[in-house]
């Protein structure tokens, strides 16, 4: 796949995507079937559902990680003049995963984990001025020195966005990254996120099993069924006004909207199961 940054693109479309995976007894299972998602530029679209949907399995196809065992992950240009298909990983789309202290180089201190992907390049030189922009965009500018033991949580979460962004993707993948924080530091991350989003315009897919937080960063939430075959069961877009505030009535109508949605896909699950 060519890389997409800096060209005209309007959409990334999964069509009729499916992924299977060998069991160790040899049988094949369907993670996700039939997908059909378009997420537009610009987007902070977040993946929701329970447990073992297959949410995780999306990202790692839009990434180039995976490969569909059915469909077309693609992107798309302006009133679909163009198609280029995902094959492989690439700059223009950069994963975050939920355990920053496996994702991290231990032996690197904070600005030398920001620069690994530049040094890969050849040109880390190139990068030194957006070091300094995107260290202060996720407020790190003073830690600069410091090694990740030496972060907190929170902390290592900001370093990882900041080691993302100076490649200056067109795609950000979030796989759960506040899963494992407290809440207050969670919920001051989920603020300052929307706000690295309003000011760099980038493509946010976001995968979470937190109905508020979908609701509180997303521009749309996508569904899912429970797994196994799963798929997107409903879309709904996310039209509040930011700052959002979980207490008003239409945050709380949101919230019992999803809640519904996601207790049926549960009570389904289990009957499967009881069967």
């Amino acid at each position: 796949m060519r890389q997409i940054a800096g060209t005209d693109w309007s959409a990334l479309r999964l069509a009729g995507v499916g992924k299977q995976f060998e069991g160790l007894s040899g049988d094949l299972h369907n993670a996700v079937t039939a997908i059909d998602l378009d997420i537009r530029r610009g987007d902070f679209y977040c993946l929701l559902g329970p447990s073992g949907c297959g949410k995780s399995t999306i990202l790692n196809l839009i990434a180039g990680l995976e490969k569909p065992t059915t469909g077309e992950v693609e992107i798309v240009g302006p009133n679909a003049t163009w198609h280029a298909p995902i094959e492989d990983p690439g700059t223009d789309r950069m994963m975050i995963f939920q355990d920053a202290s496996a994702a991290l180089f231990p032996w690197l201190n904070v600005e030398e984990n920001v620069l690994f992907g530049p040094r890969l390049t050849g040109k880390a030189d190139s990068y030194l001025p957006k070091l300094k922009v995107y260290l202060k965009m996720v407020g790190l500018a003073q830690h600069a020195q410091k090694f990740p033991f030496e972060l907190s949580g929170g902390m290592k979460q900001r370093l990882q966005l900041a080691r993302a962004l100076i490649m200056e993707p067109e795609i950000l993948l979030m796989d759960e990254p506040f899963a494992a924080l407290d809440a207050i530091t969670k919920r001051g991350l989920q603020i300052e996120l929307a706000r690295i989003w309003h000011e760099t315009g980038k493509t946010f897919i976001y995968v979470t099993h937190d109905i508020v937080e979908a609701l509180l960063l997303g521009t749309r939430v996508g569904v899912m069924t429970a797994g196994p075959n799963a798929r997107i069961k409903n879309e709904i877009r996310v039209s509040m006004p930011r700052p959002r505030s979980t207490g008003s009535a239409e945050f709380v109508d949101s919230v019992r909207m999803l809640e519904r949605l996601i207790e049926e896909e549960i009570n389904a699950a289990r009957a499967t199961t009881s069967d």
